[in-house]
């Protein structure tokens, strides 16, 4: 008996955070990312990845946001994810995906370096990962980054790599190696963003941690925190099946379980 009083009280919580997370997704915050007291009308955002499926997995909070109000986004994911052989499908996958989430497939980026593969214990080298992202930024005009915080979600290690990566990149910029580059971009710098990792209670509490990280947002009311509800959680869903070599049993149960499915928090690097 005391186990159905348990599990009711759960799927309680978990109604009335899915309401919460439905209901602020109607009266979300317009506000975020605002220079200098204005919000922009549109930035050049460049979203770095480590794996086709990430975007889905644990961006789409952060996705939806951006492509609803205008901004460009772009794509930029690091390998085709070949460690089981299957890059040129979760190559084809990623572009399928991102059209579900309304990034065009011309704004889409994949690389296939040899020094950048799939896999748990490969070590990629963070100076070629910056170099990469340098050159997109040159490239497109990019004003704001956004990737992974030193711990990448889940701690796979192309994940932290990729977050050590963006840092040397900008960090680059900000003591002076690229000066012409930041006068020639119209906003003056760039802004990076990483998205916080949580434990892994919250990280499966689905809806459930709006409560925690709304409480950590007020926290950080200076702008280096942004807390953003998905705006469309079914894309979540309809993304990630998008990578079906990938949408098997645990990953539908990550997808329907995981906090990244409803929220992302960004801190500002």
């Amino acid at each position: 008996m005391a186990w159905i009083l348990v599990a009711g009280s759960i799927l309680f919580v978990w109604i009335i955070s899915l309401c919460k997370v439905i209901l602020m997704s109607h009266m979300t915050n317009r506000n975020s990312f605002k220079r200098n007291g204005k919000a922009l009308q549109k930035r050049n955002v460049l979203l770095v990845i480590a794996h086709p499926d990430d975007e889905s997995m644990f961006f789409t909070p952060t996705i939806n946001f951006l492509t609803s109000r205008g901004h460009n986004v772009r794509m930029f994911c690091l390998s085709i994810g070949d460690a089981d052989n299957k890059g040129n499908v979760r190559k084809q996958e990623l572009y399928q995906a991102c059209a579900t989430l309304k990034v065009p497939m011309q704004q889409v980026k994949v690389v296939d370096h040899p020094d950048l593969q799939d896999g748990f214990g490969k070590v990629w080298n963070h100076n070629i990962l910056a170099n990469l992202v340098k050159e997109e930024i040159r490239r497109h005009t990019i004003d704001m980054i956004i990737t992974f915080d030193n711990y990448g979600v889940s701690g796979h290690c192309n994940h932290r790599d990729v977050h050590y990566g963006v840092r040397t990149s900008v960090n680059s910029f900000s003591y002076g190696i690229s000066r012409k580059l930041l006068h020639d971009n119209p906003y003056g710098d760039i802004e990076a963003w990483e998205l916080v990792s949580t434990n892994i209670l919250r990280k499966y509490s689905g809806p459930i941690d709006i409560w925690f990280s709304m409480f950590v947002a007020m926290m950080h009311s200076n702008g280096t925190i942004q807390f953003l509800v998905n705006e469309h959680s079914h894309r979540s869903f309809l993304a990630m099946a998008q990578h079906s070599s990938q949408w098997v049993w645990f990953r539908k149960f990550f997808v329907a379980m995981s906090s990244y499915t409803y929220m992302n928090t960004l801190r500002k690097i």
